[in-house]
């Protein structure tokens, strides 16, 4: 059934068509040109004047940085509660596409691409670095390498990588699938802001909030990038002596991003779908070695305990806004990471649209929530539940390792383990697994930021999409040559920040388009005669 059919028929929304001739054919003109002059001119500092770069973006993050400790924040927060609302309130059988449509994609498959598409390269960098960091010190613990700072270490990470970063996507997410299947506008960030500024969506308005979504996913997917290719680095190396360097992780970017701009001309079905069911294979695969080959029963309690503290804790560290202090931790782990998932949830948050149409918003609240969040807790309790039992019962040494590189972390760990015969097994499954991530995570951002240009178009031009997915490895590389990881961390949180204005009032259009919902109870009044705001028809209220 297409979009203009069905009983959300009437309530659609006007349309507007890119160019369909000249060099900008099918593409936006001004957003494709704004946002091709704003990534040209990090690309020219970045390659010409590395450390005047490198020394603007650490200034800029250290200025705002403290106003990000409370904005960051309570903004993530803000959405978290919203997306609970609209998942249990009266909205909640809203189906996202006509009443009588069904989801387009099977519960397995759909899950797969959530996973696959939202966090996989940057949790398995940092599922092990991350609780061995804060083993070490943080602000909630004074006592370092205990049990007990084991477990503060763990709620930390839990806290990071759970239902505020997939309530960020999720919120995103919603409003795009919403107003492209329910109301049929095109699949792009301008169309959220509808029941705002009406048909000025395809004026300046419209182009800017475009403009910052492609902004953001292009640094967003490259800081997942980077960490992926000096983590891939270092697994080759422990497999093949291949050497850890900036020239090889240099290699590495051009070849993967070859083979994610190959995957992402094939479309999202081929490419990104069988991709993402392969990668969760291997995902099971490896954390079947930690469960067998670890401490397998301080695991699943060391789990179970640290699921519960998070919970209890939850309300509490969701304001908690280092008020007292100055440690800097706030801004190196939390500002760090709400700016991430905010940078890069229009690639991730237009991808989960893609593939969520025919279901309720109780069935993608709770199942994008929910279900990513439940897997990356047994991924982060397995892997960084066996590095914290090496520290504190077992041989150690990955402390010492993340302070020399964060990237050996995973590697030291399998070192560690029983089953010596499968390390260098597990070992491969593991680089493996990165290069896959890897390729998801490119070809599928790069699809994104050429849908966002193309206005919408499920189906953008080959062409751009050539391009943009060989300018992310481009930006990838130059922002590694100028710092490396603190670099990549500096350039996504300020990349977040203009975007995060605009996942805020993505949130309030999204609310004010669903007062028209018949869905749920409506408070009594007297009924009167008034104009349909989108499409001028009258209505009886």
């Amino acid at each position: 059934m297409g979009p203009g059919k069905g009983k959300a028929a009437g309530l659609r929304y006007p349309r507007h068509k890119p160019i369909q001739w000249g060099p900008f054919r099918g593409l936006n003109p001004v957003v494709t040109t704004a946002s091709s002059v704003l990534i040209g001119v990090w690309l020219a500092l970045g390659a010409f004047w590395t450390e005047t770069a490198d020394r603007v973006l650490a200034a800029a993050h250290a200025t705002v940085g403290p106003t990000l400790e409370w904005y960051y924040v309570v903004l993530v927060t803000f959405l978290l509660a919203v997306i609970v609302w609209l998942g249990m309130g009266r909205y909640q059988d809203v189906r996202l596409g006509q009443e009588d449509e069904r989801p387009e994609f099977g519960f397995p498959s759909w899950i797969a691409m959530l996973f696959a598409a939202g966090t996989g390269v940057g949790l398995i960098f940092w599922s092990i670095a991350e609780p061995v960091a804060h083993f070490q010190g943080n602000p909630f613990n004074l006592a370092s390498g205990t049990p007990e700072a084991a477990a503060t270490a763990m709620r930390l990470t839990f806290f990071h990588w759970g239902l505020h970063g997939w309530a960020v996507f999720a919120a995103v997410a919603l409003a795009l699938a919403y107003f492209r299947y329910r109301k049929g506008l095109p699949l792009t960030i301008r169309s959220t802001l509808y029941p705002l500024i009406g048909r000025r969506i395809y004026g300046w308005p419209g182009d800017l909030a475009d403009t910052l979504a492609v902004f953001g996913t292009v640094f967003g997917v490259a800081t997942t990038l980077g960490l992926g290719a000096a983590q891939m680095n270092t697994g080759l190396d422990r497999l093949t002596g291949f050497g850890v360097s900036l020239d090889h992780q240099l290699v590495i970017i051009a070849v993967v991003t070859g083979l994610a701009t190959l995957s992402v001309v094939s479309g999202v079905r081929r490419g990104v779908r069988l991709l993402s069911i392969g990668n969760l294979w291997l995902s099971l695969a490896l954390l079947g070695f930690f469960l067998v080959y670890g401490p397998t029963t301080y695991l699943f309690r060391f789990l179970a305990q640290n699921t519960g503290s998070y919970l209890q804790h939850l309300v509490e560290m969701s304001f908690w806004t280092n008020a007292t202090g100055d440690s800097g931790w706030q801004q190196e782990w939390t500002v760090f990471y709400w700016g991430w998932w905010l940078a890069w949830s229009p690639f991730v948050g237009m991808f989960i649209a893609r593939i969520s149409r025919g279901r309720t918003l109780r069935e993608f609240v709770f199942g994008v929530l929910l279900v990513p969040t439940l897997f990356s807790f047994v991924w982060i309790g397995l892997f960084g539940g066996t590095a914290l039992h090496s520290e504190l019962y077992g041989p150690g040494g990955i402390t010492a390792a993340v302070n020399v590189d964060v990237t050996l972390a995973l590697y030291q760990t399998i070192d560690g383990m029983r089953g010596a015969s499968l390390t260098n097994v597990a070992a491969a499954i593991a680089t493996l697994l990165i290069a896959t991530y890897f390729i998801t995570s490119a070809d599928s951002g790069t699809l994104v930021i050429n849908t966002i240009l193309a206005e919408g178009d499920s189906d953008p031009p080959t062409a751009p999409r050539v391009i943009w997915g060989l300018g992310v490895g481009v930006l990838t590389g130059v922002l590694l040559t100028g710092g490396g990881v603190p670099t990549l961390q500096s350039a996504v949180v300020m990349a977040g920040l203009p975007f995060s204005v605009v996942v805020l009032v993505m949130v309030l259009g999204l609310i004010a388009a669903l007062q028209t919902e018949e869905s749920g109870p409506r408070p009594a009044r007297k009924a009167r005669l008034s104009r349909e705001p989108w499409t001028g028809r009258d209505r009886l209220d």
